[in-house]
């Protein structure tokens, strides 16, 4: 498959064009970026315009801000071409859904880069969880990710915060752990961007959520649990690399693509996350 890359951040350059490039199966025909001076930046060759990228690929893997992915993500989509998305899908719940029905009526695969989901830890994890009665969880993600380092520049994650950069990990593996999420029963914002969210699942367990990236913690703490009566089961393992995960998302988006399955993280699961954490904000008002 040709696939070529919008962005030019840290996570482009560190986790999709490394995957990309070493993967057997795809031939990356270049990149975009928004700014042209950020070519030098890239592994590849930079297209003057999203037109003349898309006229070279099949897929588009976007690494770019909620709001820039949304309209350029439409664009590719309307020309035929699948979609690797990064979350939130979106700027809004509304260009989440015209996102998630583009798709429907394009007929293109879709995934969303929901990373730690393609670890097999992660996925030991679920199995376990999704296998016993659990009526409790915990979900944590703290990290000094906005304090220094790589993405502190990034403005749409300061803006954001720690709910919608970690936020649509942590949603979506307590909504696959415990069922789905259908109520915020209490959500709170105090300073250095703490988070203390609380859910309800459909099967009527309950679930906590507790998030910052403003937290001096080295290394990143990251912490999921589900309890009752079948007992506790964790996942605190992170060792599966970022590129490792992306090259496992690789295989699952080409298979979808090739026998036009819907992946369990496509589109429409975005715009799940994305309703919920749309919810959340509401809650905090």
């Amino acid at each position: 498959m040709r696939i070529a890359v919008v962005g030019a951040g840290p996570w482009a350059l560190e986790t999709h064009y490394p995957a990309l490039l070493a993967h057997p199966d795809v031939e990356v025909v270049g990149g975009w970026t928004r700014r042209p001076e950020a070519a030098a930046d890239l592994p590849v060759d930079r297209f003057d315009t999203v037109e003349a990228m898309l006229d070279a690929t099949d897929a588009v893997s976007l690494a770019v801000p909620p709001d820039a992915q949304a309209g350029i993500a439409l664009q590719a989509i309307r020309a035929g071409k699948h979609v690797i998305l990064d979350k939130p899908i979106a700027g809004s719940v509304e260009q989440a859904a015209e996102l998630a029905d583009a798709v429907d009526t394009a007929g293109v695969a879709s995934i969303v880069t929901f990373t730690r989901r393609f670890a097999p830890e992660t996925r030991a994890f679920l199995t376990a969880a999704q296998a016993g009665s659990y009526g409790g969880g915990l979900g944590r993600w703290v990290s000094g990710a906005l304090l220094g380092g790589r993405y502190s520049s990034s403005q749409w994650r300061k803006d954001g915060g720690a709910l919608l950069d970690v936020g649509p990990h942590v949603v979506d593996l307590l909504d696959a752990a415990l069922g789905e999420i259908v109520e915020v029963i209490d959500a709170r914002l105090v300073p250095d961007d703490l988070w203390h969210i609380t859910f309800r699942h459909e099967t009527g367990a309950t679930s906590a959520v507790q998030l910052s990236l403003r937290v001096p913690a080295r290394p990143t703490v990251t912490e999921f649990s589900v309890h009752g009566r079948d007992g506790v089961v964790t996942l605190t393992d992170r060792s599966t690399s970022s590129v490792d995960c992306f090259t496992t998302l690789i295989d699952e988006f080409l298979a979808s693509a090739r026998d036009g399955s819907r992946h369990e993280c496509d589109v429409h699961r975005g715009l799940h996350i994305q309703r919920i954490l749309g919810r959340v904000l509401d809650a905090v008002g």
